[in-house]
């Protein structure tokens, strides 16, 4: 999953993006307003993570500009102020949670990963697609019983497929959300972890759960 964060504080940003990318995490940073807004715009996040004190512009006014765009993606607020009418704020704003300075790591993770379930209608940290199981908290995965082990990239790919089971995704639309905007790849980078996913998750079961649409991409289905 593919997250922005936007935060002046630069230690802060370095150090969160550090944390999300060990979590198996797409990350993309902006240190002001005005990139964090061009990038909200044109680049494709799953979740951005908001400061509300920016220099050039605030993060008011960038949730007000998304939401007023259409833009539907989770928008977690950060803030070293803690007062009511702030959150109050915010959430009408278009906020969908929101963070008070200083937080820890933890909870920050797990805010993330309730409003990513929340987007995808998923109500518990377990997804189950037919043997499968996948621990998004602790990003195990077993199938048949069977502990299954996989690189963060991998994960991150499976963990995509999964919360969008019996979705065709397409390779453009799975390299957007696994990785940002810095990393180089080649073309095929996704076939070859499809590849990959397949030897480790259908290979030495009867049913497959991975299955490619041609033409159009992949799709994980029971």
């Amino acid at each position: 999953m593919r997250i922005l964060i936007v935060e002046d504080e630069k230690s802060l940003a370095d150090i969160i993006k550090k944390g999300l990318e060990e979590e198996g995490y797409a990350v993309d940073v902006a240190y002001d307003g005005e990139e964090g807004l061009f990038m909200a715009e044109n680049q494709p996040s799953d979740l951005i993570i908001l400061d509300i004190m920016l220099p050039i512009v605030d993060g008011m006014t960038i949730l007000r500009k998304i939401r007023k765009a259409g833009l539907k993606t989770p928008v977690l607020m950060l803030t070293a102020k803690d007062t009511v009418m702030d959150k109050v704020s915010g959430l009408d704003s278009g906020a969908d949670d929101y963070l008070t300075k200083p937080f820890s790591f933890e909870e920050l993770l797990a805010r993330i990963r309730a409003l990513l379930r929340r987007r995808s209608d998923i109500k518990a940290s377990i997804i189950e697609i037919d043997d499968l199981v996948i621990n998004m908290a602790t990003h195990e995965v077993m199938r048949g019983g069977k502990q299954i082990s996989l690189s963060p990239k991998e994960y991150a790919l499976l963990e995509y497929m999964a919360i969008n089971k019996n979705k065709v995704l397409s390779r453009t639309e799975l390299i957007e959300h696994i990785y940002d905007e810095n990393s180089d790849f080649d073309s095929n980078v996704i076939d070859v972890f499809i590849n990959r996913l397949r030897n480790k998750i259908d290979r030495e079961f009867g049913k497959k759960l991975i299955h490619t649409v041609r033409g159009a991409g992949y799709i994980l289905k029971e």
